[in-house]
């Protein structure tokens, strides 16, 4: 079985379970064992945990920001801006809490956490000034609106339909309005 197994289904369960247990969980043998492998499937893929966990904080760059923009970019009939809050706001964030709980124990996680925030901030600021706002202007709603992400991401509470649909159509209004 364990070359049937890929990289990518070490990884798959490496996401789930740090969402799930947090990054104390990123362990070969419990990951094994959840597997149903040995431990030797593990490390034909991964040289040791530091390159399995470097590779879980890779993937999580992949699914938490390269997708989420490249679904952005492939919805061409609708506003950017609009995609990008509803992909992001209404989403299960049990895995963004975990990296960043990770960030605050660990310098690789928080150099993960560093280097996506930058690269979110920066797209939502081109996405603003695509819509015509100032340079200036773009670069502080980008800031607002992922301060309202983070604190979003922070808590595992969810509105209610209407309501969600309600903040968000604001939140798109505020965000995009010409500076007066």
């Amino acid at each position: 079985m364990a070359d049937q197994l890929s990289a990518q289904d070490w990884l798959d369960l490496g996401l789930k379970t740090l969402a799930k247990s947090g990054f104390t969980a990123l362990k070969a043998d419990p990951l094994a064992r959840a597997m149903g492998v040995s431990r030797g499937s593990f490390y034909w893929h991964f040289a040791d945990i530091g390159a399995f966990h470097a590779a879980i904080l890779k993937r999580w760059r992949d699914v938490a920001a390269e997708q989420i923009i490249a679904g952005i970019e492939a919805a061409r009939d609708e506003d950017p801006v609009a995609v990008l809050l509803r992909l992001t706001f209404i989403s299960k964030l049990a895995l963004e809490r975990a990296v960043r709980s990770w960030a605050a124990h660990e310098p690789a996680a928080r150099s993960a956490v560093q280097a996506i925030d930058r690269r979110r901030l920066d797209y939502v600021e081109a996405l603003l000034k695509k819509t015509g706002l100032p340079d200036a202007v773009a670069r502080a709603r980008a800031q607002i609106l992922y301060w309202t992400f983070l604190g979003f991401a922070s808590t595992d509470q969810a509105l209610p339909q209407d309501r969600q649909r309600a903040v968000l159509e604001e939140l798109l209004r505020m965000a995009t309005r010409p500076p007066s």
